[in-house]
Parts: C-alpha cells; structure tokens; sequence
C-alpha cells in the first residue's frame, strides 16, 4: 500500500463506495486527453469521461488558460447585487443554443442543486399565484441527484431507502419500454386529467444511471403537448445528455414540444469545474415579478455564478461549437454503430443501444440488469487491468468518451469488450466472474 493510498484511508469517504470488500483507490498522478495516468505510471484511457463530465478530454489547455486568466482577474464575488461579464456572456450564449422558448438563466454549483432549482421554481410559481398545484409526475428508474428534491423525483429504491420517510410524495409512471408505451400513456393522462400537477420532469429520450435506457422521443413528445396544455410545468434532465451527447446540442433537440424548463451541468464546463444552470421561460419568472417581496426566488449558493466557473464554462462552449467537434461526435456515432453491428452477433449480449456518442449493451447474465448485478463488481477490475475506465452499471456496459477519443483508442476499446466476451466463459468456470 503506497503512503498516499493509506492517508487516503485513513481520511477520505469515498462517494458510492462500501468502507469494506472494495479494492483500494488508484492514485491519479496526472492526465491528458482521454487518458489516465496513475502514480506508478499506469494509462488508463477514461471511457466515460469520468462521470460523463469531460467533453473536450483531460487538462485542455485551452480551459486551463481560461481558469488562469479568471482567476488573476476575479476569482469570485456575491451574486446578489453583484455580476460580471463572464456569467453575463455565458448566460447570453446558453439561451441563444437552448430552445427558443427558454429566456432566464439561474446558476447553481452541479446536476442535483440545477434539478432541486427546477423543483422549487415550479411549485413556487403556482404558489405565487395562488394556484393549488403540488404533485410531480416523474418517469420510474430516474436519477436526479443526491438533494432531498432530486431524490423525491428520482428511482425509490436501495439507495433513497433511508431517507424515504423524509422524500415528498411523486406520481411514478413506469419506464416506457416499447411493450408498456400504451399503458404508460393511459396512466399519464389520467394523472393530468386530476389538475393538480405542477410539474413533469425527465431525462429526455435517455435515462443515464438506470442502464443508458432509451424510450420514445414520440411518446416523450406527447406527454409535453398534453402537459404543457394543462399548464404543468415540464423540466427537462439534461445534466448527462446535454452539450453534444445525445448527436444534438442537447436531448430536447429531438423532440417537436420543447420543455420548459432545463437543468445543465457535467458537460457545461467540460469538466473542468464544478456549476449548474437551471434555465426557465420568460412566463415562469413572469410570476416572480412583483413589489411583493414575498413572491421573490429565496434560492441561493455561495458559489452561484463564480466568475472562473463561467469563464471555462465559455471555453468549453468554443470547444463545443466547433465544427471539429460536431465531426467529431458523428465520427464516434458512426464507429459505435459500426461496434454495435458486431455486438448484436454475440449471443452474451442483447438490448444494445447508440445514441449520439453513447453506446450501451446488457451482458446476458442470468440475474437481473439492476445496478447491483454483481457483474459490476467483476467488470470494472478486469478494464482496470487492462487500461480502460468502464464503470458498469449493473450488468450493463456503456462507453460515454470525450469528443476527442481517437478511432486508435476507439479500436482498442471495441476489441477489448469483444476479448472480454470471448473470455466470458472460461472466466466463468474459473470463478473469476
């Protein structure tokens, strides 16, 4: 054990981790581009952006520069009564890629704070009214974050168990899955039907953290057309599809109903530093506008719209909207298609998916495809070893990589999987899996 790993030890919570029956962290040294570099000099090629945040890859200089620069110019100010050019210039240029309907921007520190922002904006703006709307519909297998808001309108389960009593109470659709659209249809509508809905929130076209679940962006555009004609408030997730993931700029881009509503952060800054933005329409601050002091937004952070944070998040926009990047995003859609081909071959996998640069498979194991499949535990050492970051979820394997990834690496990753599957059953009979 290397002194570093034993102070880690003795000082450090790790997030999702048990304290006990897990393998020892690596010490990351340094990295570059899409790879990993260890303290005993060991590359690992990060293949989910480390938690989908690495758009534009490793110590971009060009972030770098823009951190730096911030830094020795402003490095942080209250936002209340106060604001600066580069939150100005961020939030400008954030509206002019959203939808057209969105007009205000909110910051906040990361995905569960722009999702908890989204949740109290809604009920506040019935509130305001006098309005009385409080329930959520939300779609079953959701991740939102870790907040007591986000959590109330994500997957209730293992992970939420111990803070049930304390989640307010969501009208739960199921997954729609393509047997279950139509049932998932009825029950929507007579949840609308009841009146009392404030808001209706999703990760649009793709849930992330429950399996890289695709469903219908049609289905997702009729449940918005009926929520928005009953005046609910519709808030688009797009922490993980958002900035390029999903092929467009973001998810909503596939659908003809925009949302009201955006939550953004992982991407945004490219990685760099830690920001959420909560997005809204110029009607849901309409019902903030008032001399009554009470009808004012009480949200706050002490780190909303920090200037270095908005400086490298106007970085990775350059990066973004380039046309390099955007060839670079359907180099990796046309790649993971040509994989997916392969896959679809192999009789250990089924329900493979490719949506922009994300693409996703189930290993055919015999138990079910949840997050605590033990495969996971399995999975993840064995691409350790062999240089590659892949955090399974369940028995499901996903690559997300930084727009940058070569076809090289690419290559290397694809035939790695197909090499793994190939070993699955002597691995097996070996009890190494």
């Amino acid at each position: 054990m290397s002194d570093w790993v034993d102070r880690d030890e003795r000082s450090i919570w790790h997030p999702f981790t048990p304290l006990k029956g897990m393998d020892q962290p690596l010490v990351i040294d340094r990295a570059e581009g899409v790879n990993l570099y260890t303290q005993s000099g060991k590359k690992i090629i990060d293949a989910i952006s480390s938690w989908w945040v690495n758009i534009h890859g490793h110590s971009h200089p060009k972030l770098a520069e823009a951190i730096a620069q911030q830094a020795h110019q402003l490095e942080h100010v209250i936002f209340a009564g106060f604001t600066h050019k580069p939150a100005i210039e961020l939030a400008e240029r954030l509206l002019q890629i959203l939808p057209d309907n969105q007009a205000k921007v909110f910051y906040s520190d990361n995905g569960s704070t722009a999702v908890e922002v989204a949740i109290k904006m809604a009920f506040q703006y019935f509130y305001n009214q006098g309005i009385e709307k409080k329930k959520i519909i939300a779609i079953d297998g959701a991740y939102h974050g870790d907040t007591f808001g986000a959590m109330s309108v994500g997957e209730r389960g293992p992970f939420t168990d111990p803070f049930d009593p304390y989640l307010f109470d969501v009208e739960f659709i199921d997954f729609p899955s393509p047997e279950k659209e139509a049932d998932v249809w009825q029950h929507f509508e007579s949840l609308v039907a009841k009146g009392d809905v404030a808001a209706f929130v999703f990760e649009p076209v793709i849930q992330g953290a429950s399996g890289m679940r695709v469903y219908s962006k049609s289905l997702l555009d009729r449940m918005i057309n009926l929520a928005q004609s009953q005046d609910i408030i519709c808030i688009a997730d797009e922490v993980m599809t958002g900035f390029g993931r999903t092929g467009g700029l973001f998810a909503s881009d596939l659908l003809d109903h925009k949302p009201d509503v955006f939550c953004l952060s992982k991407g945004l800054t490219g990685g760099a530093l830690a920001m959420g933005v909560t997005t809204c329409t110029d009607k849901i601050q309409e019902a903030y506008r008032s001399n009554d002091l009470m009808k004012t937004f009480f949200h706050g952070h002490s780190f909303t719209g920090n200037p270095m944070t908005c400086a490298v998040a106007n970085a990775s926009l350059d990066l973004l909207l380039t046309d390099e990047c955007e060839l670079n995003r359907q180099r990796i859609n046309d790649r993971h298609r040509e994989f997916e081909s392969e896959l679809n071959e192999h009789q250990l996998v089924r329900n493979t998916r490719v949506l922009g640069t994300i693409i996703a498979f189930e290993l055919n194991t015999e138990r079910d495809t949840s997050y605590f499949n033990e495969a996971r535990h399995h999975l993840y050492p064995y691409f350790i070893d062999k240089g590659i970051l892949i955090r399974p979820l369940g028995n499901v394997i996903y690559l997300i990589p930084p727009y940058i990834i070569s076809d090289e690496d690419l290559s290397f990753i694809y035939t790695s999987i197909l090499n793994f599957l190939n070993e699955y059953p002597s691995l097996i009979k070996n009890q190494k899996l």
